[in-house]
Parts: C-alpha cells; structure tokens; sequence
C-alpha cells in the first residue's frame, strides 16, 4: 500500500447540520486520507464555491488551507459530509471499522456505527477479546471513526473488576497485551479507587514486561498505579 500523501491528507471538521441533529459518537475533527474520497470531497468543494460565485457572493482566498465544506453548502456536501448520511464519508468509516471489528464483538460495533449511543454489552464474550481489540486500534489514521475506534473496547472493559481484567491479561496474546497496557495506562482504570487497583503479579509483570519492551511511556504510569494484591504483599513479606 502506498503511503498517503499530504495532498491526498484532509483534515475535516465538525459538520453542523440545520436541524441540530448529531451521530453521539462523531468526532469534531477528524482526516479523510483515502485519495478517491479525498476527490470527492474537493469536488463538492469546488461545486459549492462555484454556486456561490454565480449567486455573487464574495469569495476570498485564505492561506489557512481549504475549508471543510461546509462554508458553501450544497445537497451534494450535505450527503458527503453529514455524519448522519447513511450515504456520507463518515458513515463509510463506521462502517469499515464494525465491520473489521471481532466476529463476537461485531454486533455491538455496528450498534455504535449506527448512531446507538448505549448499546447493550456483549453477553459471553472473553474481556480478553476486548483487549485485543483495543490493541488493534492504530493511532493513525484518524478517520471518522476513530472515537469509536478508541472508546468502543474501552467500554467494554471498564464495568469490569480487577479480577476479571487480570485473569483476561493472562489470556491475552500480543495484540491483547497492548490494548491491556492501554487500558491499564489509562484514564478508566487508573481513575479506580486504590482497593481496585490491586492486580496480582502474574497480570502485574505481563503487562509490564509488554511495556518495557513495546511501550515504554507507559511503563513509570504501570509501575505507579498497578498496586500489588493483598495476598502478593503478605507473601513477600
């Protein structure tokens, strides 16, 4: 696959609609770096720009970069852009991403796609699945759905306990062992009261030893907050 180019790159902002109307997990911003769709895009741009220089109104050049869109509506910027189009870019970003979810947890990712704001958790599905999950979440690129993309497994795994997310670490294979890291380093379980912060050292020194290795800027955050189980200290002392 050829890297994006800065030209193909758009970083795209809040599509306010008339009615006020808002998908609850669109981002305010986020980037279109497929070239096709980035096309589209500048398409209806242009369309917009051009009614609006027949209907006379003045146009300016701004050395910020394009706008978003949305400065010129038009029917056709509408549909490309409205978070709620089913026919949109964001949607299509939704969609790629539910439908590259786990089998088990696909279900629940196309609820939150679709506009559900509190979806039903999935019954029966290992937390481990969740953490592999989480893992699979790149940084870039940040694409309509990459909220989803990050609060989605985070969801899932912050209703649960201790015991349960430590027993899913041992579970966990590589690509789960980042997401736990992620989540571990994380604002919902670091944000726990300190009894609920107590893991055991077999989940202790899997995710730091993940750390170490494969995300050190996480490690000083999981050496301070990953306190040791009650039973761990009386056997160490």
């Amino acid at each position: 696959m050829r890297p994006t180019s800065r030209t193909d790159r758009l970083v795209m902002g809040d599509f306010s609609r008339p009615d006020g109307a808002r998908h609850p997990h669109h981002p305010r911003s986020y980037e279109i770096t497929d070239p096709a769709e980035a096309a589209e895009v500048r398409a209806v741009r242009e369309l917009g720009r051009r009614l609006a220089a027949e209907a006379g109104e003045y146009l300016f050049d701004c050395s910020c970069g394009d706008d978003d869109g949305t400065r010129h509506p038009t029917p056709e910027s509408g549909r490309l852009l409205d978070p709620l189009s089913p026919e949109g870019i964001p949607a299509r970003h939704r969609a790629r991403w539910a439908a590259a979810a786990p089998g088990a947890l696909r279900e629940y990712a196309e609820a939150l796609a679709s506009g559900t704001e509190e979806p039903a958790p999935p019954a029966g599905v290992p937390l481990s699945v969740a953490f592999g999950w989480l893992g699979a979440v790149r940084q870039e690129p940040r694409d309509a759905a990459w909220l989803l993309a990050e609060r989605a497994p985070m969801r899932l795994l912050a209703g649960a306990t201790t015991a349960e997310l430590a027993w899913a670490v041992r579970e966990s294979d590589r690509a789960g062992l980042e997401g736990a890291v992620r989540f571990f380093a994380g604002e919902e379980f670091t944000t726990r009261h300190p009894k609920r912060r107590r893991v055991p050292d077999t989940a202790r020194d899997l995710l730091l030893r993940h750390a170490r290795s494969h995300r050190p800027a996480d490690l000083a955050v999981l050496e301070r907050r990953l306190l040791r189980a009650p039973e761990d200290r009386i056997r160490r002392s």
